[in-house]
Order: C-alpha cells, then structure tokens, then sequence
C-alpha cells in the first residue's frame, strides 16, 4: 500500500465513522426533537454525536490542507475554508457547515448551558450538510474517474 491509498484509507475509514454517526443522530432525533431534548439521556448523546462528527471533519480538513496547500488552519472554522481552498468541498459547503464549529464549542467547554431549541435546530443541517460533505470529500480523494 502506497502513501496516499494509506491517506485514501485512512479519510474513507474517518467519513465511514462519520456517516455511521449521522445514521445513529438520524435514529434518535425525531421529528419532535425539541420536545425530546428535556430527556437527559437524548440530549447527551445528540450533543456527543454533534462534536464527534465536526470533530471528525476537521481532522479531515487539516489533514487536506496540509497534504494540498502546505499549511494547517489556525481555527475550526478555517479548516472549512481550507478544505474549499483544495477544491474537496465547495465554499458555500464550507459556509454552510462553519457554524457547527460554534456550537460544537459551546457543547465541548460548556460555555453555555445548552440552549436545546438551538441544538434541536441544528441536526437536520447536520444531517444534511455533513452528509452533502461526505460525498464531496470522498469523491475528492477518490480522484479523477
């Protein structure tokens, strides 16, 4: 195995991860979220998976910089504009997902006592824009076809 079907495995290996989460996510947030969110246990596990899945982009997102463009970014939210910069997801994806960097800060360090409604709001463009970039990087590292 090359160097770089090593990175291509290790990528598919992290959006797999990634898009098992989204499944689960998917699974135990119904349509009534925000009336669920006062179930402890739902609202724990909703918040994990939020932070595992930006968590998971941006180690994505600096390993294509870094590997593309020779740098790294100073932010979470940079890494996005990073990894439009090398072309895997586009930059109104990379505007689109940026926020989720915001909230997943305030979930990590507590900042903030969890505003359910805020974190209710935000899993249906978790589920579709993370999913959205997915596709793109892993369309991206697979190459031309």
């Amino acid at each position: 195995m090359t160097d770089s079907q090593g990175a291509q495995a290790i990528v598919a290996r992290r959006l797999q991860l990634m898009g098992q989460l989204l499944d689960r996510l998917e699974e135990i947030a119904p349509q009534d979220m925000a009336d669920r969110m006062p179930d402890d246990i739902v609202r724990l596990a909703v918040e994990r998976i939020v932070t595992q899945v930006v968590d998971i982009a941006v180690s994505v997102n600096q390993y294509l910089a870094a590997n593309r463009l020779g740098t790294g970014a100073q932010s979470y939210r940079e890494s996005f504009d990073l990894a439009a910069r090398t072309g895997a997801i586009s930059p109104a994806l990379a505007a689109n997902l940026r926020p989720s960097t915001g909230l997943r800060n305030v979930l990590v360090h507590e900042y903030l006592e969890t505003d359910t409604e805020v974190l209710a709001a935000a899993i249906p463009m978790a589920l579709s824009g993370y999913r959205e970039y997915i596709r793109s990087i892993a369309k991206f590292v697979a190459g031309p076809e």
